[in-house]
């Protein structure tokens, strides 16, 4: 008598089902892309600017774009450990610029200011990071710690109203008027970078953002700290029972963000010398789209959003809503700004490079 041979069974692939839903998100990607080609093709065609008209464009968009993403990092990163968004951090951003202001401003009634430039930057960098910082983990302490066990609702609401109470709290000490950063003669020139004339203050924005963001990707990935945020990214937890202080690296966290809207701060004045209290909301606001934009939790997904964004709002009104002959486009840049994420998420719901999830362990 033969014996029976179990065969497995074949994993049933589910068919793909196509419902309105579907229909109408492909319609969707479909329109958007004849907009964007035909608004492009159009604005190109017409010859409207020149190269080096479309070069001065990219440059100002990537450099505003690397501020865009300095503060992107700190709500990457807080979002990477504790799982939800620090809508203050615009305020901890506009702190550390408004800290860079005053101390710009000293420097610029002494001789330092003129003699040494860059040492002068120096100062206002550090002044801005270790006042950001500072103010990032007095909010951790203060605001998020006793919620961390709360539904993550509460936390969110609570840095809502932390951010209007710093925003008021800045009114209140330093008046509601529109500060301007001193200017500062030799960023005001321009630098030969491959045959094309570029603004020294944008390659001095850009250079710097690069710089801070190879520290941080090697601080993150190298360091022993950097394992301890990793672990503890991953799950507090275990991370707790292997002896990593969790509080502490939390903390950690806080503070290395803060200390990126430090940098993004001090940069603020020399892409936008004016500044005041509200100076936090708008590039707090697009910060958050830039880490949606290339996927919260990512760090490296928070460096390619911010510039990227920055960039389609430099040259977005220009290369698509100008072929359409739209009065004012240059002006419409913050709706080119959010239609580029909604694109991304109708494309790509987790962003350009995915949101980083913890992965179960069995």
């Amino acid at each position: 008598m033969s014996e029976a041979i179990s065969v497995p069974a074949r994993p049933i692939r589910s068919a793909s089902r196509v419902t309105p839903v579907t229909i109408f998100l492909w319609g969707l990607r479909i329109a958007a892309l004849a907009v964007i080609l035909y608004g492009s093709y159009q604005s190109i065609s017409s010859g409207r600017l020149s190269g080096a008209q479309w070069r001065d464009l990219l440059i100002f968009g990537t450099s505003t774009g690397s501020v865009f993403a300095l503060i992107a990092l700190g709500y990457t990163m807080v979002y990477g450990v504790l799982r939800f968004i620090n809508f203050a951090h615009g305020e901890v951003f506009m702190v550390g610029a408004m800290m860079a202001f005053y101390v710009a401003n000293g420097l610029a009634a002494t001789s330092l200011w003129i003699a040494s430039p860059f040492v002068s930057l120096l100062i206002v960098f550090i002044a801005a990071m270790t006042t950001s910082a500072s103010l990032a983990v007095l909010l951790e302490r203060i605001a998020y710690r006793p919620l961390r066990n709360a539904p993550r609702l509460i936390p969110l609401i609570t840095s809502i109203g932390a951010s209007f109470t710093i925003q008021y709290l800045v009114s209140g000490l330093v008046g509601p008027s529109t500060k301007d950063f001193p200017r500062m003669e030799p960023l005001r020139g321009t630098i030969n970078v491959a045959g094309s004339l570029i603004p020294t203050s944008r390659v001095v924005v850009i250079v710097v953002t690069v710089i801070v963001m190879i520290a941080l990707y090697l601080f993150v990935e190298r360091t022993r700290t950097g394992k301890s945020m990793r672990a503890v990214s991953e799950d507090q937890e275990t991370a707790a029972l292997m002896g990593i202080d969790v509080n502490r690296t939390i903390v950690t966290v806080f503070a290395v963000g803060g200390a990126m809207a430090g940098v993004a701060g001090a940069l603020w004045g020399l892409v936008f010398p004016s500044l005041n209290y509200f100076s936090g909301f708008l590039p707090g606001i697009k910060a958050f789209t830039a880490a949606v934009l290339g996927g919260i939790g990512n760090i490296l997904g928070a460096m390619l959003g911010g510039v990227s964004l920055g960039v389609v709002e430099s040259i977005g009104p220009s290369l698509v809503l100008a072929g359409y002959d739209i009065p004012a486009f240059s002006q419409l840049k913050d709706v080119v700004a959010y239609a580029a994420l909604v694109m991304v998420l109708i494309f790509r719901p987790t962003g350009i490079l995915g949101e980083r999830l913890s992965r179960d362990r069995t």
